[in-house]
């Protein structure tokens, strides 16, 4: 299995095709902006038809979650589904088929001046390459600017 992780500012699957509006960023903010991930998830040919289950996590570039209060107390940023793949006819048998899935996020407030990172895992398994690195702009010094003056 393989998986590619693209951010940009929407996404949409139609006719198991992404659509991806302002795709390959990395810099956001400072404010809380929305964001979306486009994920397409290339299937072994031996493990079609079968259940799978991935993960995304938001986390600090050293790996520790991040955590908002929400009304039902603190809970990290995870998104999480199901799939199953069948293999179109046309498709040789040895050939992946990939899986396109659009998730689109509302704006997070994130601490700005800082990175993050999103990292899948499916069926359990990760890859080092299955993440989406991303940073958020520093507030900018307005001092320093009336300073200037």
């Amino acid at each position: 299995m393989n998986a590619t992780l693209l951010l940009c500012d929407s996404a949409v699957v139609s006719e198991a095709k992404l659509f991806i509006l302002g795709g390959g960023w990395s810099l956001v903010g400072p404010g809380p902006t929305p964001m979306a991930i486009a994920l397409k998830i290339d299937v072994d040919f031996n493990a079609v038809d079968d259940e799978h289950h991935w993960e995304l996590f938001l986390e600090e570039q050293n790996g520790d979650p991040i955590i908002f209060e929400t009304p039902d107390g603190p809970r990290p940023i995870e998104v999480r589904g199901d799939f199953r793949v069948g293999r179109p006819e046309e498709m040789p048998a040895e050939a992946a088929i990939p899986v396109n899935i659009a998730i689109n996020l509302g704006p997070l407030p994130l601490e700005p001046g800082k990175s993050f990172v999103w990292r899948l895992t499916v069926n359990g398994y990760s890859d080092p390459s299955w993440s989406a690195f991303f940073a958020t702009r520093a507030m900018p010094d307005f001092t320093m600017m009336e300073g200037n003056q």
